[in-house]
């Protein structure tokens, strides 16, 4: 792929759109999990703490992921609704930071996309502890078998603890390498997740 040039996304005045392509382009080059992006939270000592999640979502309201509201990440946004958000298309040699207030998903939005997932995705979700200490990778199994023989047929119901989160971006910075490191990068800003955004061009 050619490199862009700054004008071509220098001129963007909508971030979600611009986002949008972006993400088309990786769907079309990255081997695996174009969504892939890294979460950054803190805990309670204000350290920072990072893992790799999928994006499931995002329109005009925000970036959605799901996950055990019991897990690290799940305890630390209940103490904290603050996060950041990393993608990196190594392909494609781009990155998009976000950053930005966090809030729960309805719990229809959050049945509806559990619903949509595997069998076995959703047999998970009720065996694993999420973070939690695991005396054996056969505890594990035996969950899953449990859960497995509890559900054999029909529905499986969504966990209480099973829940949907949304990044609402007042940043998002768009990142492409230069040659010489001389790197093309330009952030939107806005102070309230519902205000209009302004941009302007960062020094590489």
């Amino acid at each position: 792929m050619e490199p862009l040039t700054g004008s071509d996304f220098s001129t963007a005045t909508d971030p979600l759109s611009l986002f949008e392509s972006w993400l088309a382009d990786a769907t079309k080059t990255e081997p695996n999990d174009p969504n892939a992006m890294a979460l950054a939270t803190v805990d309670a000592d204000s350290l920072p703490d990072v893992r790799m999640v999928l994006l499931k979502g995002f329109d005009a309201q925000g970036f959605v992921f799901y996950t055990n509201s019991e897990s690290a990440k799940g305890r630390q946004l209940a103490g904290n609704m603050k996060a950041a958000l990393l993608f990196h298309w190594k392909s494609l040699t781009r990155q998009v930071r976000v950053r930005g207030p966090v809030e729960l998903v309805t719990p229809a939005e959050a049945d509806a996309y559990f619903a949509s997932r595997p069998r076995g995705s959703r047999i998970g979700a009720w065996a694993s502890q999420q973070s939690r200490p695991l005396e054996s990778r056969f505890a594990l199994e035996k969950a899953v078998a449990y859960y497995t023989a509890k559900y054999p047929v029909g529905d499986i119901p969504r966990p209480e603890y099973w829940k949907g989160y949304r990044v609402r971006p007042i940043s998002i910075e768009f990142w492409h390498d230069r040659p010489f490191r001389l790197h093309d990068r330009i952030v939107f800003r806005r102070e309230t997740p519902d205000a209009a955004w302004t941009t302007e061009r960062l020094y590489p």
